[in-house]
């Protein structure tokens, strides 16, 4: 009987070996994966590293250590700083209007204090930055 039945089947061929390429597929997705992975964090840390040392932060930092006993330097700093800081029409305006107030200050020999007019107005601008 299995004589029979093999004779019946003789035109089935032979299974065809087929070549396994998956071990090298799973090696380069993760040799892929891993390259991927580094290269997000690489550019993670620049992005974060470059986020923390921007000028602005640092122009900001000096404007609110100024100390208001030298007002000649204190006001030739704040006008410096405040053009480099203001970006938008508020801040470029009340900038402008600071700058102004200032002035008095700055191109005589011998100076006064800065009111308290001048100080709410550089409160009120610093309020309005945005770093």
């Amino acid at each position: 009987m299995n004589e029979n039945l093999l004779s019946k089947l003789h035109d089935i061929k032979e299974l065809e070996k087929i070549p396994d390429y998956s071990i090298f597929i799973l090696i380069l997705l993760v040799f892929l994966g891993i390259l991927f992975c580094l290269l997000v964090l690489f550019f993670l840390i620049k992005f974060i590293k470059n986020k923390k040392n921007t000028p602005r932060k640092k122009y900001l930092k000096i404007l609110k250590e100024i100390d208001f006993d030298d007002s000649k330097k204190s006001a030739y700093t704040l006008s410096k700083y405040a053009r480099l800081l203001a970006i938008n029409d508020r801040e470029k305006k009340l900038a402008n209007e600071l700058i102004e107030e200032l002035e008095k200050f700055k191109y005589k020999k011998n100076v006064g204090k800065i009111d308290n007019h001048i100080k709410a107005k550089y409160s009120i601008f610093m309020e309005s930055l945005d770093v």
